[in-house]
């Protein structure tokens, strides 16, 4: 039902316009970055990301976000009133669970989509690849949220959402949803690194961003555009060399792994 209303949303809003182990860590910003506390993990880090401020103008490729009496707007709306309706379901569960990308469901999602665990211990070079993209979302994300500063839809609304209410909602904006970034972004790698299984992965990336809808976090435009921005940076990561030498180290190491080890398995659903 839920993958249909959503389906079905962001139908409408185009016709207007185009578990991981206890010890992986989160990600706090390094140098140059920004802390958007949508995102932070528990862990300062030192590595920095792939691109700088400049690299993307993500104003230009997202546009502003739709007038709220506007057709689409009125989409976003209902969407987030519909979706209220989820609260204690299991799509509603899962929904929190992706909320934390490093600790929660979110990274659980890709390795069971890529058939291997994805952590630090077991294949440290990709992890490390999906670190610093994480990184870069804030890096090319931020402008666009501080400029567009879209209210998050659970702001004067008290209607339930997954996650806890905190004071940062207020002036953390919400277009583009920087966890549909992220999720675009680890789909799309992870399904050049393993093309076998792109289809699964680029799912897994998918609902990560139809969570954030769920959880009442974001309107479904800002996952629309965040989406958008997150496939455009990962085809400017694929200039940086840097970005190329990471991406040819973990796709070595996944064949690697492929010849040495059995391929997990997950429950269904």
């Amino acid at each position: 039902m839920i993958r249909s209303l959503l389906l079905t949303g962001a139908a409408v809003l185009m016709l207007g316009a185009a578990p991981a182990p206890a010890s992986a860590p989160g990600l706090a910003p390094g140098p140059g970055q920004r802390a958007d506390p949508s995102l932070t993990g528990p862990t300062v880090t030192k590595l920095a990301g792939y691109l700088s401020r400049g690299d993307i103008d993500g104003q230009t490729v997202i546009g502003p976000p739709p007038a709220m009496d506007s057709p689409r707007g009125k989409a976003d709306r209902t969407i987030y009133l519909d979706t209220r309706a989820l609260a204690g379901s299991p799509r509603w569960v899962q929904a929190t669970r992706d909320n934390d990308l490093w600790n929660g469901g979110a990274l659980e999602r890709y390795a069971c989509a890529l058939g291997r665990p994805l952590s630090a211990q077991a294949l440290p070079k990709t992890y490390h690849l999906l670190q610093r993209v994480e990184l870069d979302a804030r890096t090319v994300g931020t402008p666009p949220k501080d400029h567009f500063n879209r209210t998050r839809p659970l702001i004067g609304d008290d209607r339930p959402v997954c996650i806890k209410r905190e004071d940062w909602m207020k002036t953390n904006a919400s277009y583009p949803s920087g966890h549909s970034m992220v999720g675009m972004a680890w789909g799309l790698i992870l399904g050049e690194l393993a093309p076998a299984r792109a289809s699964g992965l680029a799912e897994a990336g998918r609902e990560i961003g139809d969570s954030r809808v769920i959880c009442g976090v974001h309107y479904q435009s800002d996952v629309e555009a965040g989406r958008l921005l997150g496939a455009v940076m990962v085809a400017r990561e694929h200039a940086d060399q840097s970005f190329r030498a990471d991406f040819a180290a973990a796709k070595a190491e996944l064949a690697k792994a492929q010849q040495t080890a059995a391929a997990m398995s997950c429950p269904a659903g």
